[in-house]
């Protein structure tokens, strides 16, 4: 059981009760605007740790004093040939606007590249997600490139993404 410290936040493996509470974050305005269409059963059934077809995929809770608020998940891709990981974030509006996220996203960090051994990191924030990619930015991801028409929006068309790396011998931590 991975838990990961920062000075403000406690990442930690998500757990049944937190199920209901992270639904509700999800289902934030400002949220679900970038994670649209998340329910109890969604969460129960994609935002969990294990084995997902030749990937292997971790969740952390992002806690501050106790309290949810939101998620961290990492997915390395585990073949030898092109072993990387990528992550997702999403903080609920208590969790905003204090550098919060990128804490967290600096703890996954570290512990991808240093206890799991990643060179490679990738994140793909929606493209029009100007806060997140300031956030990512910090943290020291760099733009690669434009995913056109990745993935499909809360209004049920398809957006682009920004797709951001992290290598090794770049990452400033």
């Amino acid at each position: 059981m991975t838990i990961l410290t920062t000075p403000r936040l406690r990442l930690t493996p998500l757990e049944d009760a937190d199920v209901g509470p992270l639904t509700a974050i999800l289902r934030e305005p400002e949220v679900a605007r970038w994670w649209p269409g998340y329910d109890e059963g969604r969460v129960r059934d994609e935002l969990r740790t294990g084995e997902d077809g030749g990937e292997y995929v971790t969740v952390f809770a992002v806690r501050e004093a106790g309290r949810l608020l939101g998620v961290v998940q990492a997915c390395e891709v585990l073949n030898p040939d092109y072993r990387h990981a990528g992550i997702d974030v999403a903080l609920g509006l208590a969790g905003q606007g204090r550098g919060l996220g990128r804490e967290a996203i600096e703890a996954v960090v570290r512990w991808l590249s240093g206890e799991r051994g990643h060179h490679r990191l990738v994140i793909d924030p929606a493209a029009d997600n100007s806060r997140a990619i300031r956030c990512y930015e910090a943290v020291g991801f760099r733009a690669v490139g434009v995913l056109r028409q990745y993935e499909r929006g809360a209004d049920g068309r398809f957006h682009d993404a920004l797709l951001m790396e992290l290598v090794k011998d770049d990452w400033r931590g």
